[in-house]
């Protein structure tokens, strides 16, 4: 049977943060390692860790194709930042553009919301918008597509 490596430091310095701002439990993951303290619920204080070991990585799905043709196609609109897409200014107004619109170079065709900063993504260029490919309020990766313009 193999020994677990547990980092007493490490847990020492998750219950030194529970601790300065109040929370009831932390949980971080490393790699394959998972490690949770939370507070238990004597009113001791005493604290219960949690290390999780590595299980099995559960089965892949399969990988879509239309996403990688999607990121190869040259009319993409690629996100230039991680964050998170809103397709309309406000969350009871119309999408700024819809399948089969036509728009103009920079008008605005969805929003990417980072570090709580509302950065508009305009049109490359003039065109018809083909396909929406995130939904509302979905987060994004640097790089990914997010509208195809022909």
């Amino acid at each position: 049977m193999n020994k677990l490596n547990i980092d007493k430091k490490a847990i020492r310095e998750l219950a030194e943060i529970m601790n300065e701002t109040g929370l009831g439990e932390i949980e971080i993951e490393t790699g394959d390692h998972r490690l949770r303290v939370s507070r238990g619920s004597s009113s001791a204080g005493v604290e219960t860790v949690q290390a999780i070991v590595p299980a099995a990585a559960p089965a892949a799905p399969a990988p879509v194709a239309p996403a990688a043709d999607a990121a190869a196609h040259p009319g993409a609109v690629k996100s230039p930042m991680v964050g998170t897409v809103y397709l309309s200014p406000e969350p009871t107004a119309a999408p700024f553009v819809r399948p089969g619109d036509m728009v103009t170079e920079g008008q605005t065709l969805l929003i990417v919301e980072a570090m709580k900063t509302m950065n508009p993504i305009g049109a490359p260029k003039a065109g018809k918008v083909v396909e929406i490919l995130v939904a509302n309020e979905e987060p994004c990766e640097y790089g990914q597509p997010l509208v195809i313009l022909e």
